[in-house]
């Protein structure tokens, strides 16, 4: 059963956040690039991933300013604010110290958090993280490709292929991905995320 979805406040932004498992470690999850935190149980694998944290820690996750289920803002954020996301939903949930997993573009937001308030980052994990979201790309030409997919195609789930290359032949996940791409951040999110 999906946990349900509450805000916090950062600033005068709501942060949509979700508190699932009952494990004696709390454990947040700083995410990727975009995320929905109500459509990430929809796919079955991610939902599992998420079933087995909460078997062993108390774990919050979010949406970040401007993606997903949080309010949208006139300009992306500097990593001041992303960083006051991070320790508002763990004031929301309770969470006085917590270990802190950065997913993807999520891991800088992590690290920077971890080095910020090292009394209330017991762990830090990062899970395929980057300094920069255009490092992730093997270069330059890849980048423009995605900023060009981003611009013409945003929401077809293509990327999926991309992104996730071993569920590339998977027709139900590309649907589930475009719907992410959809209900994760607007076409000019994603561009200002991406720079």
């Amino acid at each position: 059963m999906q946990p349900e979805t509450r805000y916090a406040k950062s600033g005068d932004v709501s942060i949509a956040y979700q508190v699932f498992g009952e494990g004696p470690i709390n454990l947040v999850l700083s995410p990727f690039f975009i995320s929905n935190v109500e459509h990430f149980w929809e796919d079955p694998d991610l939902s599992r991933w998420l079933m087995r944290m909460a078997s062993f820690a108390r774990v919050a996750m979010f949406d970040k300013r401007g993606t997903g289920m949080s309010d949208r803002v006139a300009e992306m954020p500097g990593l001041d604010q992303r960083i006051d996301v991070l320790r508002a939903v763990m004031d929301a949930a309770g969470m006085e110290r917590a270990a802190v997993m950065g997913l993807s573009e999520g891991g800088s937001l992590a690290a920077l958090f971890a080095a910020t308030y090292p009394n209330g980052c017991t762990s830090l994990i990062l899970c395929g993280a980057f300094a920069r979201f255009s490092s992730w790309f093997p270069t330059e030409e890849a980048f423009g490709k995605f900023l060009d997919y981003v611009s013409q195609a945003w929401g077809s789930g293509v990327a999926a292929s991309f992104f996730v290359p071993s569920r590339a032949s998977d027709p139900a996940f590309q649907r589930w991905f475009g719907r992410l791409e959809r209900l994760g951040a607007t076409p000019a999110s994603v561009a200002a995320y991406s720079g």
